[in-house]
């Protein structure tokens, strides 16, 4: 005779055991303080992708308490570009689809993506990936 109780697949289980863990790396990635170049320190708000007419991309947002947007062009930029290719790139499958873009943005506090905030200082600047480097793509 069988013992009453609740049979749970194998497979089930394992999977509920990764989203577990998946979910455990994303808080532990929002916690990760990552310095900038700047001096500044960042910590990942979110990723997100989509598909538009030119193919996947991937967005990477981040949160910089310090952020102004007022920083010089070229220190904002080496910012960004750190976050690519230190961040982004290391994140991306190496199986599957390569995103056609990937968007790095740095805001002063978080915000919805797509929802205007005057408030929020913010930017953002779009590259493509070519062997593991973040080649800045201008608008």
């Amino acid at each position: 005779m069988r013992p009453l109780g609740i049979h749970i697949p194998a497979a089930a289980l394992t999977l509920a055991l990764v989203a577990g863990a998946a979910a455990g790396e994303a808080d532990k990635a929002k916690e990760e303080r990552l310095v900038l170049p700047s001096g500044l320190e960042a910590t990942f708000h979110e990723m997100l992708w989509d598909r538009p007419g030119q193919g996947l991309t991937y967005r990477f947002r981040f949160v910089v308490p310090g952020f102004t947007g007022e920083e010089e062009f070229e220190t904002i930029m080496a910012d960004l570009e750190h976050l690519c290719t230190t961040y982004a790139v290391p994140r991306l499958s190496p199986i599957g689809p390569e995103p056609a873009q990937v968007i790095i943005s740095v805001a002063d506090r978080e915000s919805v993506f797509g929802v205007i905030d005057p408030e929020v200082k913010q930017v953002f600047e779009a590259y493509r990936i070519e062997n593991g480097t973040c080649i800045w793509e201008v608008f």
